[in-house]
């Protein structure tokens, strides 16, 4: 009972806040840092105090994992240069200069737990840049280097984060050995990742098909990896990125329809979930945190943290600038490469601070080796806070002016285009196959006859082919019959979920049966917005 309530009131408040955010108009994990805050200082609420190894367990293994789930392999080796520019290069610059910052200007910060400070703000969070930018049309390019920036640089600066904490912990730190270990850990990490990722992949072909237990597998695979390799000694945190997108990858093989769809479904609701947890947590730790701080002043502790905040913001703005001007200067710029300022000025406004550092703050241990307790553990906790405060709340409410500002969009005429030609490649190879492959394998005409009018209706749809008394029809006029078929698919569902609603009132069918059909109806309807996005 004493860790279910706290559970389920953290829940409600998650719910609340996040089902306010669309009518703020305000990102959610900006209203959720600000809602953690408010919670952090109501009278009465729990006092939710975490271990800091359980932190790591159950918070990031998913995290991560639910990130290199989401992130497609092409899009990661596309732009692969500008990602390991922002997620390595990046991450271990704002580290050293957060650390150098820290060191000489907060009073007791030596060098290592200056390191811990920079290694915990280092790491940008998608999650509020997209959530940020929900809507403003911003170009796949960009989304898809903040995503794979995301993903990559928690790798860097936990592993960053770990070497900190162990200096602090041991009071030693040698260069050329930490640089040796960190190899050895990181490949070690990736080959422990792709062991478990194949060995699942093998698992999940051997149950295909039961949708419940390919989910449950799917749930253990981050954990089961970030063990395993913490197990053998290497990177937990590589080992479980390097798993998920290898299962990613390979999860068009191995899962049914079934299967992926609720485990779509499942990711998605926990990494939610997760986030917003994290997020209230801190500020439900506020205030015996603040307690424990006696050496500084309130008014200093912010000073403090909005100057290590304008660190991590100004070195983020000068790198992409300066990397970017000396890759084309230099003759080393390609398609990948971002020339555009306003979209380098974007990228570099959405480097908001989120989960990861206030898992890894939260995760920082209660005491040394020698039993003592870790140095500043209330005051780098509390820095960490601000960091992300000032960043999700500056950044990410500024963030959507500044996009329609320097009007970084997506050409949608191109996306949608594109679109449009893998649904008719999708559509005429199917048409292929009924006529020269289906009639081998049995049915009759009638059969390959029905079959071939739904496909060659959709070809002639996609293709803006439909006869208007033998007037070819504009792009406009093609764009608004395409629209209405769309639109009438939509109205037969609407049609249907009533009539479904009628019948689940009366006793004429089993509801099972009912239930079923309102499912088929549910993918339908997913298919059809799908379709409505080309030409939106």
């Amino acid at each position: 009972m004493e860790i279910l309530e706290p559970i389920l009131i953290l829940m409600a408040i998650l719910a609340g806040l996040a089902a306010l955010a669309p009518k703020m108009k305000l990102p959610y994990p900006v209203l959720l840092v600000l809602g953690g805050l408010f919670v952090g200082i109501t009278p009465s609420l729990p006092n939710v105090r975490l271990d800091p190894e359980v932190v790591f367990l159950i918070f990031l293994p998913p995290l991560l994992y639910e990130a290199s789930w989401k992130i497609s392999w092409h899009d990661l080796k596309t732009y692969r240069k500008p990602i390991s520019r922002l997620a390595i290069g990046l991450v271990f610059l704002t580290t050293t200069v957060v650390a150098v910052v820290a060191h000489y200007c907060i009073p007791g910060f030596d060098w290592p737990l200056a390191f811990v400070l920079g290694a915990i703000v280092s790491p940008p969070d998608a999650v509020a840049a997209t959530s940020a930018t929900k809507g403003l049309g911003m170009p796949r390019r960009t989304t898809v280097i903040l995503e794979g920036e995301s993903l990559v640089n928690d790798a860097s600066a936990l592993i960053a984060y770990r070497y900190a904490v162990a200096a602090v912990a041991s009071g030693s730190f040698i260069l050329w050995q930490a640089s040796i270990q960190f190899v050895i850990l990181a490949i070690g990490g990736v080959l422990a990742g792709l062991a478990i990722g194949y060995a699942f992949v093998w698992a999940l072909r051997k149950v295909q098909g039961n949708a419940t237990v390919e989910a449950s597998l799917n749930l253990m695979i981050p954990f089961v990896s970030y063990l395993f390799a913490e197990h053998i000694k290497v990177s937990g945190v590589l080992s479980v990125v390097a798993t998920g997108l290898y299962v990613s990858w390979r999860s068009s093989e191995v899962f049914s329809y079934q299967g992926r769809m609720l485990s779509n479904n499942f990711w998605e609701l926990l990494g939610f979930l997760l986030n917003g947890f994290v997020f209230i947590l801190i500020g439900l730790q506020l205030p015996w945190l603040l307690e424990g701080i006696t050496e500084y002043s309130m008014t200093h502790l912010i000073l403090y943290g909005l100057l290590v905040s304008a660190a991590a913001i100004f070195i983020r703005m000068a790198w992409l600038f300066v990397i970017s001007k000396f890759s084309m200067r230099f003759g080393f710029a390609n398609e990948a490469t971002i020339k555009s300022k306003g979209e380098l000025f974007i990228i570099g406004w959405a480097g908001m601070r989120g989960v990861v550092s206030l898992a890894t703050a939260l995760a920082l241990p209660l005491t040394l080796q020698n039993g003592n307790a870790f140095p500043n553990r209330d005051v780098v906790l509390f820095l960490a806070f601000i960091v992300i405060l000032v960043t999700l709340v500056l950044q990410g409410l500024t963030l959507p002016f500044f996009v329609r500002h320097f009007n970084v969009k997506e050409d949608t005429e191109k996306e949608a285009a594109l679109e449009r030609k893998l649904r008719l490649h999708m559509a005429r190879q199917a048409m292929t196959f009924i006529e020269k492959e289906l009639p081998v394998l049995g049915g009759n005409e009638f059969i390959h006859n029905g079959l071939k009018n739904r496909f060659e209706q959709q070809i002639r749809y996609l293709n803006g082919s439909l006869p208007t008394d033998g007037i070819q029809p504009s792009l406009k006029t093609r764009n608004d019959q395409f629209k209405q078929y769309i639109f009438s698919e939509l109205e037969v569902i609407n049609f249907q979920r009533q009539e479904i609603i009628k019948l689940l009132k009366h006793d004429n069918y089993p509801e099972e049966m009912i239930r079923k059909v309102e499912g088929e109806l549910d993918v339908w309807n997913v298919a059809v917005q799908s379709r409505l996005k080309i030409i939106k």
